[in-house]
């Protein structure tokens, strides 16, 4: 006992008033523990009610036990001295305030586990852990982080969520090794640029801090897949997170969103969630670079239409718009191959029945179908088109064109019929485009001649003459419709 006191400098005269304290007991640790920690490199405390971490802990690299006088023959299968140093230790779920200098004591450590103590900072020692891979102080009371922390350059893991942190160090961004960061559920309202030097960082955890932007630099991680940062005060997200190549998983759930960024680079992204926004547009732009989509999460916003693009998704599996104000929704969703689960819950739908919705999403996918052929063919342009916003703004869908390479422009003018021609013709595709009720065009003066109009398309375009062939014009004067046929051989 006088060995102990001495170790944590327990004088009887170091305190005034220590005759009125009860005596602070160190809880000892099992000597069969430690015996085993000296052979695994590895020492698992957590769960153990300790209000501070033995002494006997941080020296177990340096102290010889206490039994080696017993044990000092070369031959015997047990010489202390050939012991493993410590490696991982695992001191959560403990009633931990703070860690002592002495950790320095510790420099094989690759592993250590603190959370879910009651921490409030760090010992400016813990940058000598020049090993340390993982570090976890997670769910503590921690304020700040020492600068020394951002010494630790071989660390991949860094597990900070769930304390009072309300900044980081710039020198952060020297952790050039980090894989896994965790910020959540912090004080934060800024973050440093320096993040964007985490090159090799994978998951990266913003969630639930104060956060009212995110530095442009962070689109410098190119290996980042998953970047969560629900529920801070984000209006917008800065453009250039479109330029994060490798990203996979992106939640922006519960910020102040008026827009949706678009991602034209993110043709790795998988799942999208924006729900709890107050997004009110959701364009062709948005939709048309998500090709690998598999979950998109729009959920309690303000948008009132689904473009026709979201037919491109053909990957799609579930669909999230409850609570939204969309009244229609385009038939041919109904087409999307992989779709399993399509949400429409709180949407003012004037054309389809709640009996309907409430049967589910297989149901709900077959009643749209069945009104694919139900339309008439044909029904008009609901709004003027232009040439490159293709195909949202003519009655021919993506879906059509995929499928059976028919595209109605019945209503659209000659020389905006033209223009799409030649869009289509570049993109090599079997199509077959009516024409039919323009009643502002003269058939026979004003309507140039098919052939010549094929000439010259093909001068136009890339495809060669003896891929582009002239099928039939019909003429058929009562309907006014002429039906072209174009061949574009691939």
């Amino acid at each position: 006992m006088p060995a102990a006191m001495s170790r944590r400098g327990g004088s009887r005269f170091a305190n005034s008033r220590a005759g009125f304290q009860p005596p602070v007991k160190e809880v000892p640790v099992p000597a069969g523990l430690i015996k085993a920690a000296r052979k695994s490199g590895q020492l698992n405390l957590s769960n153990r009610d300790l209000s501070e971490v033995p002494q006997s802990v941080w020296r177990i690299n340096v102290d010889p036990p206490e039994d080696c006088h017993l044990n000092v023959s070369f031959n015997a299968s047990e010489r202390w001295w050939d012991q493993t140093d410590l490696t991982k230790l695992i001191l959560a779920s403990n009633k931990l305030e703070c860690l002592s200098e002495e950790i320095q004591l510790l420099p094989a450590l690759t592993v250590l586990d603190v959370h879910d103590n009651q921490l409030t900072s760090l010992p400016c020692a813990i940058g000598q852990l020049l090993n340390l891979q993982k570090l976890n102080v997670s769910h503590n009371k921690l304020k700040e982080l020492p600068d020394e922390l951002c010494n630790l350059r071989t660390l991949k893991n860094l597990q900070l969520q769930h304390n009072e942190l309300e900044r980081i160090p710039d020198g952060i961004g020297h952790l050039v090794h980090l894989e896994d960061l965790d910020m959540s559920s912090n004080r934060l309202s800024t973050i440093p640029s320096t993040l964007g030097e985490l090159a090799d960082l994978q998951r990266f955890n913003l969630a639930g801090n104060k956060l009212k932007s995110i530095p442009s630099d962070i689109s410098k991680m190119r290996s980042l897949k998953f970047l969560d940062a629900t529920r801070n005060e984000l209006e917008c997200v800065p453009p250039e997170l479109a330029g994060m190549v490798s990203l996979e998983q992106l939640y922006l759930r519960h910020n102040r969103l008026r827009h949706l960024p678009e991602f034209p680079s993110c043709k790795y992204l998988k799942e999208l969630h924006v729900g709890n926004n107050q997004i009110e547009y959701l364009g062709p732009d948005h939709l048309k670079p998500l090709s690998a989509i598999s979950v998109l999460e729009l959920r309690d916003n303000k948008l009132k239409s689904l473009p026709d693009e979201i037919l491109l998704l053909q990957g799609l599996e579930r669909l999230d718009l409850t609570n939204n104000d969309i009244s229609s929704l385009p038939y041919k969703l109904g087409n999307l191959p992989k779709l399993k689960s399509l949400l429409l819950e709180g949407n003012p739908l004037r054309s389809i029945r709640r009996d309907i919705i409430n049967r589910g999403t297989q149901e709900l996918l077959k009643y749209l179908r069945s009104r694919i052929e139900e339309q008439p063919a044909s029904q008009g342009d609901s709004g003027p088109g232009t040439a490159m916003t293709f195909p949202s703004e003519s009655k021919g869908s993506v879906y059509s064109l995929g499928t059976h390479k028919v595209l109605e422009y019945s209503l659209l003018s000659w020389d905006r019929i033209e223009q799409r021609l030649l869009f289509l013709l570049a993109m090599r595709i079997l199509l077959v485009i009516l024409l039919g009720r323009n009643g502002h065009i003269s058939w026979t003066r004003k309507m140039p001649n098919v052939e010549d109009l094929f000439l010259e398309l093909r001068q136009k375009t890339i495809v060669s003459e003896d891929k582009l062939s002239f099928q039939n014009v019909r003429n058929r004067s009562r309907s006014k419709q002429v039906l072209l046929s174009l061949l574009c051989i691939q």
